[in-house]
């Protein structure tokens, strides 16, 4: 596949007013891409917006929606053509985690946590995937999890979220092959964000947190790859995990994630 020319890209960011998804920004920016900055926190987009132009040079674009929104990608392209933007590539990142038995979870909460994590997701794939494959030029990434990896307890819908946006990602990129639109998926582990300010400190089940730099540095490298895979997993340790919960039984996996999960240091 050809390389991609940031300096020609206009990339969506889901999710970009602080941890991956700001770092994604500020990543793709420095490559000379434009971006376009959605997120509910308008002023953190404004600030995020002003220093990347104020820096690279590139026309950062903040638009403070909630991306719980129904049909959200149809209400996103009516913000952005109205301001004259052509979207080339799409991060969609933006996402959130409940923390608890599943029994005691609050159903509201549950079914805004399946918007995000997964509506969205869809919805704002399939609103711009076939103009972008008929450029052919940029890339289409969604953000995973190792939670999509095994069954989740005291996460049991983040981790199904997570495994659909797998899966999901996946089928694009074979179906996407020979339109020269790259099709990723990037599944980070514990990760040092504001998720666990809304998740918990418990949520990440004691596991090391990496730097949102490494994280999207592994997304970017596998994105600039000749032919890159449908997949990528940040971090090694995370990878030997992925390898490893493949020779166990799947029983055996959940067991060891769910003893992780309810260690009484991890409790939120």
């Amino acid at each position: 596949m050809r390389p991609v020319d940031y300096r020609s890209q206009t990339v969506l960011i889901t999710g970009a007013s602080s941890g991956i998804g700001a770092e994604f920004a500020r990543r793709l920016a420095e490559r000379g891409a434009d971006v376009v900055l959605v997120a509910r926190r308008r002023d953190r987009l404004e600030a995020l917006a002003a220093e990347l132009t104020a820096r690279h040079g590139v026309a950062a674009t903040p638009i403070a929606l909630d991306l719980a929104t129904p049909r959200i990608g149809a209400v996103l392209d009516r913000e952005i053509t109205g301001r004259g933007l052509e979207i080339t590539s799409i991060v969609n990142n933006a996402g959130f985690a409940t923390h608890g038995e599943f029994h005691t979870e609050d159903p509201d909460r549950l079914a805004a946590e399946i918007a995000v994590d997964v509506t969205t997701v869809v919805d704002i794939s399939r609103t711009y995937i076939e103009r972008l494959r008929r450029r052919g030029d940029g890339f289409l990434l969604n953000v995973a999890s190792m939670a999509a990896y095994q069954g989740n307890p005291t996460m049991a819908v983040y981790g199904a979220t997570k495994a659909f946006v797998l899966n999901f990602t996946e089928a694009l990129w074979y179906e996407s092959r020979g339109t020269g639109l790259r099709v990723l998926v990037l599944s980070p582990g514990a990760t040092e964000t504001e998720f666990f300010a809304v998740a918990g400190d418990g949520a990440s089940g004691g596991a090391r947190r990496m730097a949102a730099a490494d994280v999207v540095t592994a997304a970017l490298t596998a994105l600039d790859r000749r032919n890159p895979p449908p997949s990528v997993i940040a971090g090694r340790t995370n990878r030997i995990a992925a390898t490893l919960g493949r020779l166990v039984s799947r029983r055996r996996a959940t067991m060891l994630i769910g003893s992780l999960m309810s260690r009484p240091e991890t409790a939120t």
